[in-house]
């Protein structure tokens, strides 16, 4: 079987094809069919030349939309077309959240990604868990960078519990801060990509920047502010409740976490999990559940947490996190 997809632009194929058509073969590899660029136009032979077909299609209109067809593209695009999703990628065009120090634009890469940025948008709490490398926390500070920027907020805040996973904090050399900072480096570093090293000191000089252990929002009322709560399932329910209740006037709060992680003693329950049930229903918070299909790290990220969630099915058993 054979179908035949015409080509507009030269660029198009170039971009469809990639760098020594490292995307035209993982899309082979995909759905075993050869791809072949003949006279203007995409002759593909073999298999499920059907899906093949609507994911190049899909791939030319990401293209046509300004989009770079990078390996991560092709491979989610590949998955939404098994699942029959494909009308939805075209969705992913656009929505540019802020453009970093190096002049890259960010913005959400899967479905799940944009359904949570629209959320943050939206609500003004929102929750967002998710597996490692669902871009969780960067599009959070991105979110963040963005309302300080267009002057929406005077401040962010991003904020996670010192809880150590497996080690002691005790053993870190230096004083309370130098041992903190291990902790914190993560959202450092989203700051440090966006608004590179030196506006990032200006901003945290100024105080327009804060970035500390949750246990320093104790006792505070946060207003006009941006504030992110990540590691949230390192919480115990009543640091929850305490930094929820910190919520001020003009402010927003987006809290992440990945429930399948959590560090805390046997027996302690997490404060994530039980807010996710407790605010379910409550008017002005989002709750978003990202999934494997939305991580957009190296894909043998995505290939270790699908074989951590398959060998916890086969175990019959739920991982330590969610027995709390």
């Amino acid at each position: 079987m054979e179908q035949r997809i015409g080509i507009e632009r030269l660029e198009q194929a170039a971009s469809i094809f990639g760098s020594f058509d490292e995307n035209i073969r993982l899309l082979e590899q995909e759905f075993s069919v050869t791809v072949v660029n003949r006279d203007g136009e995409l002759r593909v032979e073999g298999e499920d030349v059907s899906l093949a077909c609507k994911a190049i299609q899909a791939l030319l209109a990401l293209s046509s939309r300004g989009e770079p067809i990078t390996e991560q593209n092709v491979r989610y695009v590949a998955a939404m077309v098994r699942a029959g999703k494909e009308e939805k990628i075209a969705e992913l065009a656009g929505d540019v959240l802020c453009i970093s120090a190096k002049g890259r634009p960010i913005k959400p890469k899967t479905i799940g990604q944009k359904d949570y940025i629209a959320s943050v948008l939206k609500n003004t709490v929102t929750i967002g868990v998710g597996p490692a490398g669902t871009g969780k926390t960067y599009l959070a500070v991105a979110a963040a960078v963005m309302a300080f920027r267009d002057k929406q907020v005077n401040r962010i805040i991003l904020t996670r519990p010192a809880v150590e996973a497996g080690e002691r904090l005790g053993f870190l050399p230096g004083d309370l801060q130098s041992k903190v900072d291990p902790y914190l480096r993560p959202l450092y570093d989203a700051l440090f990509d966006m608004l590179g090293a030196e506006t990032y000191q200006k901003y945290l000089e100024r105080g327009s920047i804060e970035v500390a252990p949750l246990a320093y929002m104790r006792g505070r009322t946060l207003d006009d502010s941006f504030i992110i709560l990540d590691e949230a399932q390192n919480t115990s329910r009543e640091q929850m409740k305490m930094f929820l209740t910190r919520l001020g006037f003009g402010s927003k709060i987006v809290i992440t976490g990945d429930a399948t992680q959590i560090d805390l003693p046997d027996g302690k329950t997490s404060g994530l999990r039980e807010a996710m049930r407790v605010l379910k229903n409550v008017e002005g918070i989002g709750i978003c559940e990202l999934t494997n299909a939305d991580v957009v790290r190296h894909v043998m990220v995505q290939r270790i947490v699908q074989a951590y969630e398959d060998y916890e099915k086969r175990d019959g058993r739920k991982d330590r996190g969610k027995r709390k």
